[in-house]
């Protein structure tokens, strides 16, 4: 009898371990108040700065079942007063940003479908965006290995405006479809090396089209990424470059940067750090695309926090030359940070009257702070300014005589609402 219930005891516990189920639940509201008194762009002449909060609200639930994980975050984002008081309804809605199912196959292999971040090295090339509030995910199909010292992701995604039954143009996102892979080696504790490989596709219908066809041409960047840390010392260096066809347009651009950091005390460190990324001459005739677009990057996070360069605009345009200092200092709860930076256009800038300007485009000055005020609650905030010259009055057609600046304060709440495990 002892011996029945032994047994009966043990296939339960086993059943109860093939059954293991974990369940967690939080929650995250993120506030931000921003003053934008030449924010992305100079202010143009005769106009004034302008001030909002927006708020980004999501709602996460991760579920993991043996060899089974699956991901589904909602978000709402807004701006503070878009819709009255009174409404019926929200214009703005709840938004799926991840909803992904993922299988380990093995140890060592896995994959993942559906919606979800696509996130890499340090964002240069694919990011999650998240400082926007909307952020960026993407409809896609990831398989993955690993082991102790290397990483391999490779997949795709193919877009469509809806369950169509005849041929129709993709206007929803900036690509119809991707391939991509990536891998990283971890050769010992100090030295990294990622590679990338990234095929964007582009629809459009060419001209003239009397058979009203629709094509896609595809762009390849890649290139390596590659990290030194050791001891004080923490280096990064990336090369990229970019080729192919864009809407029947020969690509032709490259981006490339060095990062040196060195960690002076426990709590300051330094650092500097250069970054080129190819563009157009205004003179430039010819069509082949010259400027380096860095397509689905974390953009916020270089070349300044004022979003003047690559954060929706400065495409196809002269390019970027970029240096800049780093400065950070943690103590107990506070986090601060000074970065200036000094902005070069990567070719030549010439008037419509074949006048040749000088390359120096201006001087950003970033100063941030973080303060973790208790558990699951952090404030931040910043103030930037930019000095423009001439140049760049020419290149965003403001006003550089203007105090151009920016200030911003965040609020972000992080709670773990629900946790249940089996």
């Amino acid at each position: 009898m002892n011996k029945l219930k032994l047994a009966i005891l043990l296939l339960v516990g086993i059943s109860f371990e093939m059954q293991s189920q974990e369940l967690d639940v939080n929650l995250q509201i993120r506030p931000r108040f921003e003053y934008r008194n030449g924010y992305k762009t100079l202010l143009p002449y005769g106009q004034e700065g302008t001030s909002q909060i927006s708020q980004r609200s999501r709602l996460n639930f991760n579920y993991k079942q043996e060899d089974l994980i699956v991901k589904l975050t909602l978000q709402n984002t807004r701006t503070w007063g878009d819709v009255a008081p009174t409404a019926v309804a929200d214009k703005n809605g709840v938004a799926v940003f991840e909803a992904w199912a993922q299988y380990n196959f093995t140890e060592k292999w896995s994959a993942r479908l559906g919606r979800q971040v696509l996130s890499y090295d340090n964002q240069r090339i694919l990011g999650e965006q998240d400082w926007g509030q909307q952020a960026q995910s993407h409809d896609a199909l990831t398989v993955s290995f690993h082991n102790e010292t290397q990483k391999l992701d490779f997949g795709g995604a193919y877009n469509s405006t809806a369950e169509n039954t005849f041929q129709t143009p993709y206007t929803v996102a900036s690509y119809k479809a991707l391939q991509y892979a990536w891998y990283h080696n971890q050769f010992n504790e100090a030295f990294g090396l990622s590679f990338l490989l990234l095929n964007t596709g582009y629809e459009y219908a060419p001209n003239p089209n009397p058979a009203n066809k629709l094509l896609v041409d595809y762009k390849q960047t890649f290139g390596p990424y590659l990290t030194y840390k050791k001891g004080k010392i923490d280096t990064n260096f990336w090369f990229y470059g970019q080729t192919g066809k864009s809407t029947d347009l020969q690509v032709s651009a490259w981006n490339a940067a060095a990062n040196f950091g060195y960690n002076i005390t426990d709590a300051f460190k330094a650092g500097l750090g250069y970054e080129f990324l190819s563009g157009k001459a205004s003179n430039d005739g010819s069509t082949v695309i010259k400027s380096f677009n860095p397509i689905f990057g974390t953009n916020h996070g270089f070349n300044g926090y004022m979003d003047y360069f690559y954060v929706g605009n400065h495409l196809n345009n002269v390019g970027l030359q970029d240096a800049f200092i780093k400065l950070n200092y943690n103590v107990n709860k506070w986090q601060f940070a000074l970065i200036p930076h000094v902005f070069l256009s990567a070719a030549d800038v010439v008037t419509p009257v074949n006048e040749k300007l000088d390359s120096y485009l201006g001087t950003e000055v970033d100063a941030t702070f973080g303060y973790n005020f208790k558990k699951n609650i952090t404030v931040t905030g910043g103030y930037s300014q930019m000095f423009g010259s001439k140049t760049l009055e020419f290149i965003k057609n403001g006003d550089a005589n203007h105090t151009n600046n920016w200030a911003w304060l965040m609020i972000s709440v992080d709670p773990r609402i629900f946790s249940w495990k089996k």
